[in-house]
């Protein structure tokens, strides 16, 4: 069974969807460790209800970005994790973390990549005016929002949505994009092909 490592900074809603989806024999994996760079990030105490491992390494230790990252790659090559899930981590990656799980690392989008990477995603959508956004699943690279993409979901942005409403409504269609996306790695269906991901 694969071993899963979640890195969270918040609430981390999208973890707390992959550990459910793993508990009812979805994912074929468990979640072996949740980590985060913040102690109050509310997300640790579910995986403490789980009695999943939690790590607490807050950034502003490491004044240089490297170090924290080759302490958190450390920590995840000792738990033997298959694939790392970004679920809210509020940092960019650098070249060392990337490096050290090369297509092992996916995170979550909330907007349909490469439209509207970076943060506040949403506002960016309702401000420019698209009629459709979504989420989109990828592995991490070392640009922002660059990799290559796993899977999509689309919804239509309404007339009234603000980016608070859109982003309740895209919430669910999240953490199923994400679930789908972690039982496709660990069922052996994702392959990448230069940048372009190929599900058989």
């Amino acid at each position: 069974m694969g071993k899963i490592a979640v890195l969270i900074s918040g609430r981390g809603s999208n973890m707390q969807s992959i550990v459910e989806a793993c508990k009812r024999g979805y994912i074929n994996a468990t979640v072996s460790i949740v980590l985060s760079n913040r102690a109050e990030a509310p997300g640790l105490e579910f995986a403490r209800s789980e009695n999943i491992e939690t790590v607490v390494l807050p950034h502003k230790a490491f004044p240089v970005r490297e170090d924290y990252d080759r302490q958190v790659v450390d920590i995840l090559h000792q738990k033997q994790v298959d694939l790392i899930c970004l679920a809210g981590f509020m940092r960019l990656l650098s070249s060392v973390f990337v490096a050290a799980f090369p297509n092992r690392i996916m995170n979550i989008h909330p907007a349909l990549l490469p439209s509207f990477p970076g943060l506040h995603a949403q506002k960016q959508a309702v401000e420019y005016g698209v009629k459709v956004t979504g989420c989109t699943v990828h592995f991490v690279d070392e640009g922002l929002d660059s990799g290559p993409i796993i899977l999509q979901k689309i919804l239509e942005v309404k007339p009234d949505d603000t980016d608070e409403s859109l982003s309740q409504r895209l919430l669910p269609l999240e953490h199923a994009a994400y679930v789908e996306a972690v039982k496709l790695f660990f069922d052996g269906r994702v392959h990448v092909e230069s940048r372009k991901v190929v599900i058989t």
